[in-house]
């Protein structure tokens, strides 16, 4: 049921609003129709080509697989069955006036719609876009149920279907883009730039600590004496700075 309604076949729900949209895009141009026309040839197709691949022809699966196939419980079951008896009769709530209709949705919607007038084909011209629409899904439902039910196409796709098989190659074309460069570009930061630069950097200003602690202790050795000429040569450091701080002020700036 939600196969055939979304492929538009009256009177599933679907065909309602598909045939609104490809009205309203006929009158505005014809060429918004044909794309929307084969847009929904492509819908019908992968629809029930999703759906005789899945539902119809032998059992593909082992037979071990095959003796635990179960229904799903009452809480998928029961939305299911509610939604497919909508697609069938949600349509007739916007029913449009061309099939007898009061368009009950659009007239409730009409306070939060735009004020654009739309733009209406005559009769004769609806009815041919509204056959037109029909048979040309119906032809694609026809085509995927008789390629697809007996014999799926399990084997790997070649050529312009492998290209859509693998979704254009967005993922790879992004991968090799995006995602390499900056795996790359973090494998530098990681391996060169941060171990080479900042941890030398770190880890050089630990061992220059280090190892001027270690000598500047040495100073330390316990004798009054080289105390006593660390102290003279402080006390003279400190004069020639006293008498020089002009010098040196000028000198700095």
């Amino acid at each position: 049921m939600g196969c055939i309604a979304i492929s538009g076949i009256p009177p599933f729900s679907g065909f309602f609003s598909n045939d609104e949209i490809l009205a309203a895009a006929f009158a505005k141009n014809p060429v918004y129709w044909g794309l929307g026309v084969a847009g929904a040839a492509m819908t019908a197709f992968y629809m029930f080509r999703l759906y005789a691949t899945t539902f119809l022809g032998t059992f593909r699966g082992t037979e071990d697989q095959q003796h635990h196939l179960h229904e799903s419980p009452s809480a998928m079951t029961i939305p299911l069955i509610v939604l497919a008896l909508l697609s069938v009769i949600g349509g007739f709530v916007g029913v449009p006036e061309i099939l007898g209709g009061h368009h009950s949705l659009h007239q409730f919607l009409s306070s939060v719609l735009t004020t654009e007038v739309a733009h209406e084909s005559a009769k004769n011209t609806e009815y041919l876009l509204m056959g037109i629409s029909v048979a040309v899904a119906a032809i694609a439902i026809i085509f995927a149920i008789n390629k697809f039910s007996k014999k799926p196409e399990l084997e790997d796709a070649t050529g312009f279907g492998k290209v859509l098989e693998n979704k254009w190659y967005v993922d790879e074309l992004y991968d090799s883009i995006i995602v390499k460069p900056n795996n790359a570009k973090g494998k530098f930061l990681k391996n060169i730039f941060e171990k080479n630069i900042i941890d030398a950097a770190v880890n050089g200003v630990g061992k220059m600590i280090n190892y001027s602690s270690r000598q500047i202790r040495l100073i330390q050795s316990g004798l009054v004496s080289g105390y006593i000429l660390f102290m003279v040569l402080a006390i003279i450091v400190m004069v020639l700075i006293w008498v020089n701080d002009g010098y040196i002020y000028k000198f700095f700036l």
